[in-house]
């Protein structure tokens, strides 16, 4: 049932990211057809680069999850079935790793707690704390940062679970020595 439910949020994740580069081409094209009639919108290159930088973060949740990012498989494939499965584990144990101490530091990061403690007065905030996240506002578009980082967060809760199903998975093969090894799905 987690297995499902971590390939339906990466086919979410792809589709968000689809959808992202989809905006950030006509973004792009908007951008440059106000450029030369002579009246750019500033604004637009902002919200490019954070709809890139969203769309970057989403589809690299999948792509981990999916166990398709850019590897030197060298060594994996020169193993038999039992030290593959057991490299494949070790590579999925790190990203959960990863994935957890990301998820650690944007808690830290945000500190949600504080900032209930403090009734979400994003001063009050600030005075206890002396951490400056919910203050900050973008350039152009002038919408707190805060806001725009959140895919950090995201990120990092998305690819824990990815990495736990992953590693669930991997454990699972150890195993079962007539298991195939976990690699990426079609």
């Amino acid at each position: 049932m987690l297995s499902r439910l971590s390939d339906r949020l990466a086919r979410l994740e792809e589709a968000a990211a689809a959808a992202l580069a989809a905006a950030v081409t006509l973004l792009i094209l908007v951008n440059v057809a106000f450029r030369a009639a002579g009246s750019p919108l500033y604004w637009v290159s902002e919200l490019a680069i954070y709809a890139m930088i969203w769309m970057t973060f989403l589809i690299a949740s999948a792509v981990l999850k999916r166990r398709q990012g850019i590897a030197v498989t060298l060594v994996s494939d020169l193993l038999p079935g039992f030290g593959h499965r057991l490299l494949m584990a070790a590579v999925d144990l790190a990203v959960l790793v990863f994935a957890a101490l990301l998820l650690w530091l944007c808690w830290r990061w945000y500190q949600p707690l504080a900032l209930a403690q403090a009734g979400f007065d994003f001063r009050a905030f600030q005075g206890e704390t002396f951490n400056f996240i919910y203050s900050e506002r973008t350039s152009t578009l002038g919408i707190r940062k805060f806001w725009v980082w959140l895919i950090l967060p995201w990120f990092a809760l998305s690819l824990t679970f990815h990495g736990l199903v992953n590693l669930g998975g991997a454990l699972r093969g150890l195993r079962d020595p007539g298991q195939a090894p976990p690699e990426a799905t079609p």
